[in-house]
């Protein structure tokens, strides 16, 4: 099997059992890999209904048929399970060293299922793979835990581990690696904890099988030359993700103060340069990278170290709560690490909880006695913990915005900002159409990744409301994601700007498959339109309310920036609505019609609608 690792390593924690069985050669054909395979054994193999941290859920593990080759930022794997915090789809990809061994393992996907009576982490090196006692870990941090398996097995092997926030069953824990990368989004690392999976710890040594070695090199070295040759390369080596904090202050897409405006008065002292100048010790890639974009940070005020922040976490963490330091959202960002909860619905669940209480929705007998206002640093570092113990307010806010907005009432449901349940990542959408669908319907929830439009928006205009935005979101979708699907990384492409055709003759080359990008771009339609169906399926009553934005964006115009005023009506974001879902092929109602699934190959699943 050319480019895999070519076998399923399948899990029963409930038994302690560990199989392996070779990778279906019809899910390679038609899923590839990455979150491809996830998004197809998550449809059919978690039953209906399955409670997403109880034993029938499964968490799954993938690689793609680049990971752990020379290609340009060929260490990513992709982790999909039914979301605690929304009840649907949850796909979170993570980079760093992780995937690369474990396709040297001969890993294609690794399947989690059942919950283990005691505590237990997996060991894998090569052939072998055993669960082991965990009691020595459990409840310490995950930084803490990664350092302490490096020096008990070796610097070779990688470590993906949860933190008190998994362990607790934070409906959005991480599951965290190599010191400071995350599969962050969704609660990965709570269906992780509720397994009493503490880590996965992995090495491996076999070589990875391609179709063609002379046109595998020549295109890596293609691939590696145009990164090279990118004029956004040195600027993106410097300043990574944070190169666009200022950007998003000028244009009013930074969030601020729970995401009321899009400009923040203390931005300047966030921006890329000035964390350059302070805190960034050093630059970090993850597996193949040319173009580095992690730092990690010295915060002498602290006498701490981290990797980051990066834009979602100053975003978030920072602007979003008021905090003007670049330090104090650094210090916050490891905390997040080392108590391994996601940095962005952190960020969103405290904003939510400073806005109700400068509006008088939470008193200070609900906050346990902090004064919970915008730009209260202790506040949040004390939030944080209690967030990942599930104590006071904390266990509030460990169940995301929507749930604890619904417990709360007297109208804070109003500025809870998400879709799905999913907290809204980094970017103000108030006036920016393309940006907000592209939150709208993305198949997790309101994360960025899936297609990321905020600069179309501003080149065509922001305000627009035309078929020609819908269809540019649409294509993202289905093309963006794709690099999940390889095990690469996406900003190669996003902020290099090199050629995506020269990914097709790597593909090739490698598998010994040749596939154009419009039939590629089927396999990202197949994936978005299955993924649909497993909200669909889970969720009575699952349609367009579910897609609908926070009222924020069509109710409340920010005040201040260069967005004061603005916002999209709600009669405006139906009509976005109703364009994307003809084009999508679904009905009025956002769901895919029979015709769309038979011709994406999935006829199969039409008998449930």
């Amino acid at each position: 099997m050319n480019g895999y690792g070519g076998s399923i390593l399948r899990v029963n924690l409930t038994e302690g059992k560990i199989t392996r069985l070779p990778t279906p050669a019809d899910v390679i054909r038609d899923y590839i890999g990455g979150r491809g395979f996830g998004a197809y054994f998550l449809y059919h193999e978690v039953p209906a209904h399955a409670d997403p941290l109880g034993p029938e859920n499964k968490l799954i593990i993938s690689t793609g048929p680049l990971s752990g080759l020379m290609i340009p930022g060929a260490g990513k794997c992709d982790f999909s399970t039914k979301s605690p915090l929304t009840g649907g789809y949850a796909g979170s990809s993570l980079g760093g060293l992780f995937t690369a061994e474990m396709k040297y393992a001969g890993i294609d996907s690794i399947i989690l299922e059942g919950i283990s009576p005691k505590p237990v982490y997996l060991f894998i090196d090569d052939r072998k793979a055993e669960l082991r006692d965990a009691s020595e870990y459990w409840g310490k941090g995950s930084i803490t835990v990664e350092r302490m398996f490096k020096e008990q097995l070796g610097e070779e092997f990688q470590v993906a581990v949860i933190g008190p926030g998994g362990e607790n069953l934070v409906s959005y824990a991480s599951i965290n690696h190599d010191y400071g990368r995350e599969a962050g989004r969704g609660g990965v690392g709570a269906v992780m904890g509720s397994k009493r999976l503490k880590a996965i710890v992995l090495h491996g040594t076999q070589s990875v099988q391609v179709a063609d070695l002379a046109g595998y090199r020549q295109a890596g070295m293609a691939l590696f030359k145009a990164c090279k040759d990118s004029d956004g390369l040195k600027p993106w080596q410097d300043y990574g993700t944070t190169i666009v904090t200022s950007w998003c202050d000028e244009v009013g897409a930074l969030p601020t103060r729970n995401f009321s405006a899009g400009s923040f008065e203390g931005g300047p002292t966030l921006y890329g340069p000035v964390m350059r100048e302070q805190i960034v010790i050093t630059d970090k890639g993850c597996f193949g990278c040319p173009s580095p974009c992690g730092k990690y940070s010295r915060m002498k005020r602290y006498g701490s170290t981290v990797e980051g922040p990066e834009y979602e976490t100053i975003g978030m963490l920072g602007s979003n709560l008021g905090i003007a330091d670049i330090q104090d959202v650094a210090q916050a960002n490891l905390l997040c690490d080392e108590l391994g909860i996601d940095t962005i619905s952190a960020g969103s669940a405290i904003g939510w909880a400073m806005e109700c209480f400068e509006k008088g929705i939470l008193t200070l007998e609900d906050t346990g006695g902090l004064e919970l206002r915008f730009g209260n640093v202790p506040a949040v570092f004390e939030l944080l913990q209690a967030i990942a113990k599930r104590q006071g307010l904390g266990a509030l806010l460990s169940q995301g915005v929507k749930a604890a907005a619904k417990q709360v009432g007297k109208g804070s449901e109003r500025f809870a900002i998400h879709v799905k349940g999913m907290e809204q990542s980094a970017y103000a959408t108030h006036n920016a159409t393309a940006m907000l669908l592209a939150y709208m319907t993305c198949d997790v929830g309101a994360h960025h990744n899936r297609s990321w439009a905020i600069t179309y928006d501003l080149q065509v205009g922001r305000e627009l409301v035309v078929p020609e935005k819908v269809a540019r979101i649409i294509w993202l979708q289905d093309f963006r994601p794709m690099f999940d699907v390889f095990g690469t990384c996406r900003l190669q492409w996003v902020e290099l700007g090199i050629d995506r055709e020269l990914y097709v003759p790597a593909l090739a080359a490698v598998t010994g498959v040749q596939r154009s990008w419009e039939e590629l771009e089927k396999v990202g339609a197949r994936i978005w339109n299955l993924n649909r169906m497993f909200w669909i399926r889970e969720n009575e009553g699952f349609g367009r309310e579910w897609d609908l934005p926070a009222p924020r964006f069509y109710e409340e115009a920010p005040k201040t920036g260069v967005t004061a005023g603005q916002i999209t009506r709600l009669e405006d974001v139906h009509k976005l609505l109703d364009m994307y879902y003809e084009q999508r092929g679904w009905s009025s109602n956002g769901i895919p019609t029979p015709a769309t699934l038979e011709k994406l190959g999935l006829a199969e699943l039409a008998q449930t609608l």
